[in-house]
């Protein structure tokens, strides 16, 4: 029931790594580190802190953004691994649970002012990626092969629907609901309003995370070392781009999309006017999680502990 180490063990060794275009200039890029708790996975922001689950401690940190100062640390479920963050709350999928379910196969609702619960919600059979659209939590249950939707306020189920086997992240473009399919190498389209299935979108190999530019979304391809590009309003692919070996999560910058490496300890920016590598940054070790907070660039550090801040300095 690890689901996610197993996901990270069947992808460690199986590639060697690919060429990198060019390492990133650095003069002009603010990095920095701090210290979290025991196997950072992933991360949110609430516009002024940034969230990140631990796995190893089933707790989350609450960073404050604007200089990496530590908030508080919260208890969660049993190895918490995705998150988001609904305008006041934030809510972890607690990705594995004892055969009652009672620490894990749940969402955590944490109030984001002070980390309070306020509660916690079946989510299915290891509950991976979670997204926010606007009224209602969708989250994807890995081994069920579904989506739940839960109604923010108060958590109710509203209904499951069926999307595939061995569904990853989950993201909301302000239209429509996403969930990438690990298993079957592809990504569907949801219409919010009632979870029907409107298109399918045939990917790279072992597809995990999502990222949307306003136009195309942009999806890692940890089996085969690529990212590729569709166009959200058709589906039509626009590009496949070679990034370093286990590409794994994604995020956008306003002008290019930043990828995890864990293989390479390194993150990889491609440009999405046309998928021009620009270079890679070395970062701590296993970059597993990524998240652009408007400013700057932050990665989550699976085996340091850590998470790195990257930001570039006013011109």
């Amino acid at each position: 029931m690890w689901t996610f180490f197993t996901l990270l063990l069947s992808i460690s060794g199986l590639f060697a790594s690919s060429a990198e275009a060019q390492q990133l200039d650095q003069p002009d890029l603010i990095i920095e580190s701090f210290p979290v708790g025991h196997e950072p996975n992933r991360l949110t922001s609430d516009g002024d802190n940034i969230w990140v689950t631990n796995f190893g401690d089933s707790t989350v940190t609450k960073l404050r953004a604007s200089d990496g100062a530590v908030l508080g640390t919260f208890g969660v479920g049993l190895h918490p691994v995705w998150l988001t963050f609904d305008g006041a709350n934030i809510w972890v999928g607690n990705n594995t649970g004892d055969s009652s379910g009672l620490f894990g196969n749940t969402v955590t609702k944490l109030r984001a002012s002070d980390g309070v619960e306020l509660g916690t919600f079946y989510a299915g059979n290891a509950p991976t990626g979670i997204a926010w659209d606007g009224a209602n939590i969708w989250v994807a249950s890995f081994y069920d092969g579904t989506v739940r939707k839960l109604r923010g306020s108060d958590g109710e189920e509203l209904g499951i629907f069926n999307v595939g086997p061995e569904p990853q992240a989950v993201f909301f473009d302000g239209t429509y609901i996403w969930v990438a399919l690990w298993a079957s190498n592809s990504v569907v389209k949801l219409r919010p309003s009632d979870g029907t299935l409107l298109a399918r979108v045939d990917v790279g190999a072992g597809p995990v995370d999502l990222a949307y530019d306003g136009v195309k979304m942009w999806v890692t391809n940890s089996f085969d070392n690529t990212v590729t590009a569709f166009r959200a309003s058709d589906g039509e692919v626009q590009g496949t781009f070679g990034v370093a070996a286990s590409p794994w999560g994604i995020a956008f910058d306003g002008a290019n999309v930043w990828i995890t490496a864990p293989e390479t300890n390194r993150v990889t920016k491609l440009r999405t006017r046309n998928g021009v590598n620009r270079g890679s940054l070395a970062v701590g070790n296993w970059p597993i999680g990524i998240l652009y907070d408007g400013t700057s660039i932050w990665v989550a550090n699976f085996n340091s502990n850590t998470v790195t801040k990257i930001t570039r300095t006013p011109r």
